[in-house]
């Protein structure tokens, strides 16, 4: 992390969390002391844990596994009470065929890795191999009864028609536990909170700003999402509206209930508390 210069904030390279980042960009971040970085959650992920970058979007997962070392920005996430449309498994067989056979799994995102295991042990009561690959739908398939990807690469693999079964996972995830999930959050380091308060404060602001504007008027959103992945703006609007970024206490039931799960499977070492920068 630079001391020297503008502090690093990770942005999430997919559409799902362009409301949290469309209006809080680098021209508006510059005059507080702050840039921004867009990498895909894996690479933010190990990029906030080595200090590269001061504050991200991370996976929910990643904020877990270091929770010691972060604080969460309040009032923001990307989350759903049910269908999320970016978050899929893509399946040859049943259900109940896969949950004992061979998954795929992307190299792209803890938290969606981990929520599949949880709901094919818990939900599912199977217990799958797995293999993690590069997100290619047809490579994965080649190795595996379904394949698990995320974001925008799974969006465009649910408009292609290859005859296989799709499993939106944040509606297993609902239709299981009655409540919602938070795949991302925004966290900061805690050595950042302590020695560039300010400056955050002012960065969560901005993302606070960006989140009401991009979901008071979602037209600039649908346009780009058009022009730069495809699909209708039907499609893009209805997806947008489906997402939750706000991070109250009922998402925060939800999040904790996951990290119960995945402390019981062995996939955290014990459930972190949700700590956040104030």
């Amino acid at each position: 992390m630079r001391s020297d210069g503008p502090l690093s904030v990770g942005r999430i390279d997919y559409a799902n969390a362009w409301p949290l980042f469309h209006y809080a960009t680098d021209d508006v971040l510059a005059p507080h002391g702050a840039h921004i970085v867009s990498r895909i959650p894996a690479q933010l992920n190990r990029a906030l844990m080595n200090g590269e970058l001061a504050m991200s979007a991370v996976s929910s997962f990643a904020y877990a596994y270091h929770a010691d070392q972060y604080l969460l920005l309040p009032d923001l996430s990307v989350s759903s009470e049910g269908t999320v449309y970016s978050i899929l498994l893509f399946s040859k067989k049943p259900l109940d065929e896969v949950r004992n056979g061979r998954i795929a799994l992307t190299n792209t995102s803890a938290t969606s890795v981990n929520l599949l295991k949880i709901l094919m042990s818990c939900y599912l009561e199977g217990n799958p191999s797995y293999e993690t690959m590069e997100p290619d739908l047809d490579l994965m398939l080649e190795h595996a009864d379904a394949a698990l990807l995320i974001g925008d690469t799974a969006i465009h693999a649910s408009w292609l028609d290859k005859g296989l079964q799709v499993f939106d996972l944040g509606e297993m995830w609902h239709r299981f536990t009655g409540l919602g999930m938070t795949y991302a959050v925004v966290a900061v380091r805690k050595d950042a909170a302590a020695a560039h308060h300010d400056v955050i404060a002012s960065v969560h602001r901005a993302m606070i700003d960006s989140k009401h504007k991009s979901l008071s008027d979602l037209s600039p959103l649908v346009t780009q999402a058009c022009k730069q992945l495809g699909g209708t703006p039907d499609y893009w609007d209805h997806y947008f509206r489906t997402l939750k970024y706000d991070f109250g206490q009922r998402k925060q039931e939800g999040l904790r209930l996951y990290f119960c799960y995945a402390a019981q499977l062995g996939l955290l070492e014990r459930e972190p508390e949700i700590a956040f920068f104030a």
